[in-house]
């Protein structure tokens, strides 16, 4: 299983290499394919493939 595959819609996240994007709430996880809505850049679309998201524990918000 891979990295992204472990993620669940509700989850929290950062993108590795846009901080400024902030705090990011999985929307949906389809294949690699992984929406997710970020405090200040709205909802993105990201390829699980190619971005490692770092998933964000509930203390750590």
């Amino acid at each position: 299983m891979t990295e992204f595959q472990s993620l669940v819609p509700g989850a929290f996240v950062r993108h590795p290499t846009q901080a400024d994007w902030g705090l990011g709430q999985v929307q949906s996880v389809i294949g690699n394919r992984i929406t997710v809505n970020f405090e200040n850049a709205g909802k993105q679309l990201i390829n699980g493939d190619q971005i490692g998201l770092v998933e964000v524990s509930g203390d750590a918000t």
